[in-house]
């Protein structure tokens, strides 16, 4: 006679794969949030760049009417092409904060006396609001009494309205950017020289290798991780600026520091009419803009790796 507790019970689903969904069911949540706050918004705005729409009326089907306008605007010279402009000299200027921040990164690194005072000092940047950065430089620029034209005046220069000069404007905000960025990206790079290996650095000092060439040969290569999140995170950063535009020129003067992000601002929230439609599409053109860039880092990183 057969004993009901000696027939082998049957594995669920769920207990035979369970070590392949618990991963998962960690990521679930993470996921969830990023879909709806994140991936659906971008086919949001995909979808209301094709319509015509103050933000309360009905909206209007339009097509590619806005794209059109905006390249209209670009022929023209008109006030997109002085945002895209503005927004590659954001881009090019922005990379220096990468070397600046591995230069700090390694002053950091070594065991000298005072050496938290130093940390500390380059990391106070990182922590303020951008919205502080903008009144502090603005300060720092101001043709009255502004530490910048109180140091010219020492040389006999004269004063200079950077924020007031269309020429000037641009560089004089990005420089302010630069300041918080390259503490970022030293903040990165201090992380990564954590995880250098020492038995490398060993082996480089036995064949001779020191200065630049123990930089170039052992340690950048194994900063390449720190590197691609720095470039990434760098170029977001320059495409994506706003908040010191907004603080310091409103996109003044006569609209040459206006970027991409401060325009889009303009036509969908300001004094442009409530065009969200439009406002929309320069919102897609910068995502564009932004995927381009990081689908080539991504793509350069997978190359390295499979090269290895």
């Amino acid at each position: 006679m057969t004993v009901a507790s000696d027939i082998p019970e049957t594995e669920s689903w769920f207990h035979k794969n369970q070590q392949k969904i618990a991963p998962w069911l960690f990521l679930a949540p993470g996921i969830l949030f990023f879909a709806v706050y994140v991936i659906i918004p971008i086919f949001q705005s995909f979808n209301l760049s094709l319509y015509e729409w103050d933000g309360l009326g009905k909206a209007e089907y339009v097509g590619f009417s806005n794209y059109e306008q905006l390249y209209w605007e670009y022929v023209d010279r008109d006030a997109f092409f002085i945002s895209l402009k503005n927004n590659v000299i954001w881009l090019f200027m922005y990379l220096l904060a990468i070397p600046a921040g591995l230069f700090i990164a390694l002053f950091l690194n070594q065991t000298v006396r005072g050496i938290r005072i130093y940390k500390s000092l380059f990391f106070f940047p990182f922590v303020i609001s951008q919205v502080v950065v903008g009144l502090v430089f603005s300060w720092f620029y101001n043709p009255s009494f502004g530490l910048l034209n109180t140091m010219l005046d020492w040389v006999n220069l004269g004063p200079v309205n950077v924020l007031g000069d269309e020429n000037l404007v641009t560089y004089g905000i990005i420089i302010a950017g630069l300041w918080p960025q390259t503490a970022y990206c030293m903040i990165l790079y201090l992380t990564g020289l954590n995880a250098v290996d020492p038995e490398q650095i060993e082996a480089g000092r036995l064949d001779g290798a020191k200065g630049v060439r123990m930089l170039w040969h052992i340690i950048l290569p194994q900063l390449r991780p720190a590197t691609f999140i720095a470039f990434v995170v760098t170029i977001i950063g320059a495409l994506r600026s706003f908040d010191l535009v907004s603080i310091m020129t409103e996109g003044g003067p006569f609209g040459s520091s206006r970027v991409l992000a401060y325009y889009m601002f303009e036509v969908a929230l300001s004094e442009y009419g409530f065009r969200m439609g439009y406002g929309a599409a320069i919102a897609v053109v910068l995502f564009m803009i932004m995927m381009c860039f990081i689908a080539y880092f991504l793509w350069s990183m997978y190359r390295e790796e499979k090269g290895h």
